[in-house]
């Protein structure tokens, strides 16, 4: 082998050393810049998470290593002292020691052969208030969750079916299915409480999903299913939500519509909206409020519009001379 060809060895194989040394990307399997905040992070994943789901991507052979890489990534960058030990040592320095007593995030049941049994999923509807959509929130949910322990005995488990075959003489052989089954560890289901943490993000919209891996129906023979909670907003008695935007009525008087007026309008938040019109205002005028609406999902720096409706109210009954002098 000539010294070129020796040297472009040796620089491949230095090149596969780093990037095994290097491990996965998770900032790109999650899509963020290294600079993403925790709640940037976890947007990323759930959006991910539901999208990437072995159980909605049935014909991709590739399903369940992307959704194991992506809970990787997450427990990790979403987790300030693991992410520290990442971005100093990679992923391999996570394996080595470098990170905390935390246990290997490695060893993830998520990690197992897509063929093993699932418990069920759960899908929770979660209601959320239109004030809790416009600042955000943390809800704490109480969850009583099944949970397998080992007990005494042993039990069948990796039940199959297996052909037999069984020689009846010279030439002559049967084939016949029979179900063979393990012997595993008994186990039993317990009951313990935990409590979840839903993060209400400002602008979330209806029926969006926010899923807790493993927090599902458990299997005895294998990993349990997902929980997810669904977002089901409120309707709310004065504002009305359409995407972005808030729309909302106001009843003036006829004298008002007429000479103009000046009012404040208790927002979500409890902030004041400054309203004022020195001119006539028809029954069903609008009038709109740039950026007092709703935050965007994808971005709390942009805002929707307050769309107010006039309502005019006119007298039930008929003015007096004086009342009409007096307009």
């Amino acid at each position: 082998m000539s010294p070129r060809s020796l040297g472009s060895l040796c620089l491949l194989l230095l090149y596969l050393l780093e990037a095994t040394v290097a491990g996965r990307d998770f900032y790109k399997i999650l899509g963020v810049p290294r600079s993403a905040s925790v709640k940037d992070i976890k947007k990323a994943y759930r959006k991910l998470a539901l999208h990437l789901h072995p159980d909605r991507n049935p014909d991709d052979p590739q399903a369940q290593e992307k959704f194991q890489d992506l809970g990787a990534a997450y427990e990790v960058l979403s987790d300030e002292e693991k992410r520290k030990q990442y971005d100093t040592y990679g992923e391999e320095g996570l394996k080595d020691g470098h990170q905390s007593s935390h246990g290997d995030i490695f060893s993830h049941p998520r990690q197992q052969d897509r063929n093993i049994p699932r418990g069920s999923d759960i899908i929770v509807d979660l209601e959320v208030t239109l004030e809790e959509v416009y600042s955000g929130n943390f809800v704490e949910v109480v969850r009583n969750k099944p949970v397998a322990r080992q007990a005494p005995g042993k039990r069948k488990c990796n039940c199959r079916q297996e052909m037999r075959t069984t020689q009846l003489g010279p030439g002559r052989f049967q084939m016949t299915q029979e179900v063979v089954c393990d012997e595993c560890p008994n186990v039993k289901l317990v009951n313990e409480e935990r409590t979840l943490e839903v993060e209400i993000e400002p602008g979330v919209r209806d029926g969006m999903e926010y899923p807790f891996i493993g927090e599902g129906e458990p299997h005895v023979d294998g990993e349990p299913g997902d929980l997810r909670f669904r977002i089901k907003v409120l309707k709310h008695p004065v504002f009305e939500r359409r995407g972005d935007d808030l729309y909302t009525n106001v009843t003036i008087s006829l004298l008002e519509a007429l000479i103009g007026f000046e009012m404040d309008i208790a927002h979500l938040d409890g902030h004041k909206v400054h309203i004022a019109r020195d001119k006539i205002t028809k029954p069903g005028a609008k009038l709109w409020k740039k950026g007092e609406g709703l935050p965007n999902f994808d971005n709390n720096n942009i805002r929707g519009s307050l769309i107010i409706t006039f309502d005019v109210e006119f007298p039930k009954e008929q003015l007096t001379d004086k009342q009409r002098e007096g307009l």
